[in-house]
């Protein structure tokens, strides 16, 4: 058991009870989205704790969301109520052929006028890994400082840097902003998680072994690609030596859903580091909640507990025979 800390935006999620497109929907299914607070729930369910760093307004939503944390075990000791803005919140249609309509309602929420003051004396020394998205720092320039600091302070205090880049360009000022500041965050990472399209954009590189090198460059120990149904792509320098590991993606019949994939993925890579998994296993273990996520509807109602993960990946392998290459050169 090892303790996770991670800051986000927490919302009410309104997921259409019928296809069509936003505008024709009558009728809806509240869930709780965030990129980072699906991280925490699939990390507290492995049974790891979970401290989530967030500011919710002081509204119905904010008590939701709340109490939904607190019934899966995550610590909110840093979860502050603003009585002055509100929890912000998406609406998601149903039924797209791809990624789903997603529309937001989240400026000037109250994660968005998170306070530092409030947070400037947050301890790291006792977390194994801070768990860092692209998500809150694209919302503002003082979340984007407020961010960069806390990890700052983490690094002082050996907490492991896991930053997943998540893009949300919508939520930038401009794409060039974006990659400017992503990368900048990305120089602290101990381990980095971009999809294979968000390395393309963040590096100007095309491949995934060209993506890999270029921030392995900037001095990060480990790059883990993200490359869709394929699977992934890890390169690490280990001993003045490079090595490469490609792990197979799990298939999976019906993709209901692509949004929380990639959240799912960093489960695996945050417990798997925790539980000291080798490279393979982790990988192994972030395909298979990532699959596990496409099948559903919901961002986290269905990330898995340890039997469940282990039953869906002994099943597969069984089925497919996932493959893996390693090479150290």
């Amino acid at each position: 058991m090892g303790k996770v800390i991670t800051i986000g935006e927490p919302m009410a999620m309104f997921v259409a009870q019928t296809p069509g497109k936003l505008k024709d929907v009558t009728g809806y299914d509240l869930f709780i989205a965030g990129a980072e607070v699906n991280v925490a729930v699939g990390t507290a369910r492995l049974g790891h704790e979970v401290q989530y760093i967030t500011h919710l307004g002081e509204d119905p939503f904010g008590e939701y969301i709340h109490d939904f944390l607190k019934k899966e075990k995550i610590d909110t000791e840093l979860v502050c109520f603003d009585p002055e803005h509100p929890t912000g919140f998406q609406l998601k249609n149903k039924g797209a052929k791809n990624d789903p309509e997603v529309v937001y309602f989240r400026r000037g929420s109250a994660a968005y006028h998170m306070d530092q003051e409030k947070l400037k004396d947050i301890d790291f020394s006792e977390a194994d890994i801070f768990h860092v998205t692209g998500i809150l720092m694209a919302l503002n320039d003082t979340t984007f400082h407020l961010v960069k600091q806390l990890i700052a302070k983490a690094k002082e205090q050996e907490t492991v840097i896991v930053f997943d880049p998540n893009l949300r360009p919508a939520l930038w000022k401009s794409q060039k902003l974006m990659i400017q500041r992503i990368n900048e965050i990305a120089r602290y990472a101990d381990y980095f998680l971009p999809g294979i399209e968000e390395g393309a954009i963040l590096s100007g590189k095309i491949t995934k072994e060209d993506i890999a090198d270029y921030y392995l460059d900037m001095g990060i120990n480990t790059v883990i690609i993200k490359t869709g149904e394929k699977g992934a792509y890890s390169k690490s320098l280990c001993a003045k030596k490079s090595q490469v590991i490609e792990k197979a993606g799990f298939h999976v019949e019906k993709v209901i859903d692509t949004v929380g994939a990639g959240d799912g993925f960093a489960v695996g890579i945050v417990t798997g580091l925790m539980e000291k998994l080798s490279i393979e296993e982790m990988l192994e273990r972030a395909n298979a909640i990532g699959a596990i996520q496409v099948s559903h509807i919901s961002d986290n109602e269905n990330l898995p507990n340890k039997k469940h993960l282990e039953d869906f990946i002994e099943q597969h392998k069984e089925k497919e025979g996932i493959n893996e290459i390693t090479s150290c050169y």
